[in-house]
């Protein structure tokens, strides 16, 4: 995120449990999070169109449904 993308109502906190960071070492560890949070979000889109599972693929060569038509007594002797 650049500072032109950055709205008013995005805010970060940073809560500091040891040491004494100095303003631009919060400022340069806040860029380098917001950095990374942007590149994960712009990769974590999902696909336009859903691609064929290995599982819809293996249903092609299944056998079709019973014809209940024929009837069992076909081979009556």
């Amino acid at each position: 995120m650049t500072g032109a993308e950055i709205d008013a109502g995005d805010r970060v906190t940073v809560e500091v449990l040891r040491g004494n960071p100095t303003d631009e070492e919060l400022a340069a560890l806040v860029a380098v999070v917001s950095e990374a949070y942007a590149r994960e979000a712009a990769a974590a889109l999902a696909e336009d169109e859903p691609v064929r599972t290995a599982w819809a693929v293996s249903t092609r060569t299944t056998r079709g449904p019973l014809r209940r038509e024929v009837g069992w007594g076909r081979f009556g002797g």
